[in-house]
């Protein structure tokens, strides 16, 4: 009965302090407008069928890598982490990150769309080793479709840029080279693993480098949305 007691009250304590915890950062609720993006991604892949095959002699070129799943796996957890720490240090880049995901994906979602496209580049034998064979599990969940521009170049770019801008990571420069270092590592992932094509790295760079002077340069087309959101969180 006791640890019954206890367990309860240890429940009871984590609800509350989750619950305090996002009535003091509302601006956590913009993340929800994302959303629409997941669900969007997923009508995608099960039912636009690829009519263009995207390769380039570099492409055949360029070895398949194991150990590249590691960065390419990690890519996940770098962006809730992102999410959460530009969160924690500003409403403003969290924001901007927000419209970053959200813009970056859906530009993305449309010329998937208007250009349904994939590539053929995964081994025909996969090593046996561990790191191989992990890979083998992700391409069973991770279909080669829809990869023109690359949804893990876009928002490791939209990421890092949240990342580099806030305070703790202007303050301490090697953050922000550690950031880079493992954005440029995650983009050499997505090759290396044979999951996309040279060109879907720069077709993701070009999407990336568009939002990023939007949000970031001094003409910033998106502040009237980022004043929306602002308000309609913070009411």
């Amino acid at each position: 009965m006791a640890v019954g007691r206890i367990q309860a009250s240890w429940r009871d304590w984590q609800l509350k302090t989750l619950v305090q915890y996002f009535s003091n950062r509302k601006h956590f609720f913009s993340l929800l407008l994302l959303l629409p993006t997941l669900v969007w991604f997923k009508l995608l892949e099960a039912h636009l069928v690829p009519e263009h095959l995207i390769e380039v002699p570099l492409d055949t070129e360029l070895p398949f890598i194991p150990a590249f799943v590691i960065p390419y796996l990690l890519w996940f957890p770098y962006i809730a982490f992102g999410c959460v720490f530009a969160g924690n240090s500003s409403k403003e880049e969290l924001y901007k990150l927000v419209i970053f995901l959200g813009g970056g994906m859906s530009v993305a979602y449309i010329i998937f769309m208007l250009f349904p496209n994939a590539v053929d580049l995964r081994p025909d034998v996969m090593p046996t080793d561990f790191l191989s064979q992990l890979m083998k599990i992700v391409y069973k969940r991770d279909t080669p479709t829809n990869v023109c521009p690359s949804l893990h170049v876009i928002n490791g770019f939209a990421v890092h840029a949240a990342l580099s801008h806030t305070e703790a990571f202007k303050k301490r420069k090697y953050l922000t080279a550690i950031s880079a270092v493992f954005y440029v590592f995650v983009c050499l992932s997505t090759v290396f693993v044979k999951q996309h094509s040279v060109l879907d790295v720069f077709g993701g760079l070009a999407v990336g480098l568009f939002f990023y002077a939007m949000l970031y340069s001094n003409v910033r087309p998106f502040s009237l949305w980022q004043q929306r959101m602002h308000e309609r969180f913070e009411s």
